[in-house]
């Protein structure tokens, strides 16, 4: 079965959504900008999600998850938590 490991940062509001991806893809560590900004409570691990499956977060998650490319910051990704950027940081 397939596994990944990602960190994400979730915001209530697309635009601040659009202006952290900015700022990380500027040079700001992603750890960092999750642990001021995101609502989640990972946010205090720099937004570590650690290991999971597929079917083991939301469908929109999972999408991105385990298609996207690995070590860049996709998003935002709406579901009904809020706005989401996520880092794949590993897949199998």
């Amino acid at each position: 079965m397939a596994k990944a490991t990602a960190r994400h940062i979730l915001v209530n509001d697309e635009a601040k959504c659009e202006a952290l991806k900015a700022e990380i893809e500027g040079g700001r560590d992603f750890a960092e900008v999750a642990r001021e900004h995101s609502s989640c409570p990972s946010g205090r691990q720099g937004g570590d999600l650690g290991s999971f499956g597929p079917g083991q977060m939301v469908r929109e998650f999972d999408e991105v998850v385990f298609s996207g490319e690995l070590n860049k910051v996709h998003g935002p990704v709406k579901t009904q938590f809020g706005y989401h950027l996520l880092e794949i940081t590993s897949r199998s």
